[in-house]
């Protein structure tokens, strides 16, 4: 990683910046995985740029390219072709060390799937991120933004499904990440539980100013981002922005 950014840093300059200084700039990102006859083109040519504070939300059917974007944006995976920048720093040409500490310190993973360790509890659970991030905030802390301060102590098994996802949340947002990305997060809830999951979300956008990116194949959805991208074969076929972010609870349900 070049010095202009150095690893320590990260954290520290998560939501600082212009407004206007994007966090993402991607032009031509395109990702093939496998050879000749077996190739197959995940993302063919994908252009944005994503900006602080931003709550964006990708939309589009099963193979359509969102979770590969995803994994792209986060670090997890490395372009076939084109330019991805976070913040100026090219993450095409980073190498595994150099995306670790990415990962580590500028990304806050949430997906379908909890991933919670069973015998630890909540707070226990967050502080395992908290240990190894710089600047971190208390578990205390992250649990009380997603609304579980009066649940601190109790192990995954006495909490619902939404009151786990929001510990995934907590966990995800203790290193005070630039950027939340979250795959799927509802899917596996109810939609009054998958409200209170998606408040959380929002309350950490708005409130640290992080760059939350959701996919999902909901398009209710839609009306809570400030803008919408449509994935379709691998491209961005529509982008939509909204004047007013709408209310999670005001979606039509």
């Amino acid at each position: 990683m070049p010095s202009a950014q150095p690893t320590s840093a990260l954290s520290r300059s998560s939501v600082a910046g212009s407004a206007r200084e994007p966090v993402f700039q991607v032009r031509g990102l395109a990702r093939v995985y496998g050879e000749g006859s077996a190739a197959v083109t995940a993302l063919r040519g994908v252009d944005f740029e994503l900006f602080p504070g931003e709550l964006i939300v990708l939309l589009g059917a099963s193979g359509s390219g969102k979770s590969t974007l995803l994994n792209q944006l986060g670090g997890l995976d490395s372009p076939t072709r084109g330019t991805l920048l976070y913040r100026g720093w090219d993450l095409g040409s980073a190498d595994e060390k150099e995306l670790t500490h990415f990962r580590r310190d500028a990304v806050g993973f949430v997906f379908q799937a909890y991933n919670l360790i069973p015998s630890l509890t909540a707070r226990e659970n967050v502080a395992l991120i908290t240990g190894i991030c710089h600047d971190p905030m208390a578990p205390e802390e992250a649990l009380e933004l997603v609304g579980l301060g009066a649940r601190l102590d109790h192990f995954p098994a006495q909490l619902s499904g939404g009151e786990q996802q929001r510990v995934a949340i907590a966990r995800a947002i203790a290193k005070r990440p630039a950027v939340l990305l979250c795959d799927e997060p509802t899917g596996a809830l109810d939609v009054q539980t998958g409200i209170t999951v998606l408040e959380a979300i929002e309350r950490i956008n708005r409130e640290l100013g992080t760059l939350a990116v959701i996919i999902t194949h909901n398009a209710i959805l839609a009306d809570m981002a400030d803008r919408v991208f449509t994935l379709s074969d691998g491209r961005i076929v529509s982008e939509r922005t909204n004047p007013r972010r709408g209310s999670v609870r005001d979606l039509a349900w």
